[in-house]
C-alpha cells in the first residue's frame, strides 16, 4: 500500500494506518473558525486524490491529469470507506460512485 495523507495544516504523512483516517477527518472540526485551512486528503501513489472540507462535499481527481469530480452530502462513514478504498488502490470501487463533473 502506498499512499499519503495531507493534514489540515499541510503536513503530509506516508502510509499511516487506516485506523488513523477518522482522526484525519476530525482535524476539520478542531477549529471551525479557521477558514484558511479547510481540507484534508488521501492521495494514492497513482496520484488519485480524494479530498474534503468536512462539509459533506468530496473531490476526486488525478493530480497529474486534472478533470476533478465531486460528490455532495457524503456522510463521514462513507467518506472513510472511500478513503480506505483509495489507500488500498481500489479505484474500481471509487469509479462506481455517482461523481459529478468539476469541484461543484
Amino acid at each position: 500500500m502506498a499512499f499519503h495523507v495531507t493534514h489540515r495544516y499541510g503536513n503530509m504523512e506516508g502510509d499511516p494506518p487506516l485506523s488513523s483516517l477518522p482522526a484525519l477527518l476530525a482535524e476539520l472540526r478542531a477549529d471551525v473558525e479557521d477558514r484558511e485551512h479547510m481540507d484534508v486528503s488521501v492521495t494514492h501513489e497513482s496520484e488519485w486524490c480524494l479530498a474534503t472540507g468536512g462539509n459533506g462535499k468530496v473531490w476526486f481527481e488525478n493530480l497529474e491529469q486534472g478533470e476533478p469530480r465531486h460528490l455532495r452530502g457524503v456522510e463521514d462513514a462513507r467518506l472513510l470507506e472511500l478513503w480506505a478504498a483509495l489507500a488500498r488502490g481500489d479505484l474500481a470501487r471509487l469509479e462506481r460512485e455517482p461523481w459529478q463533473p468539476g469541484y461543484g
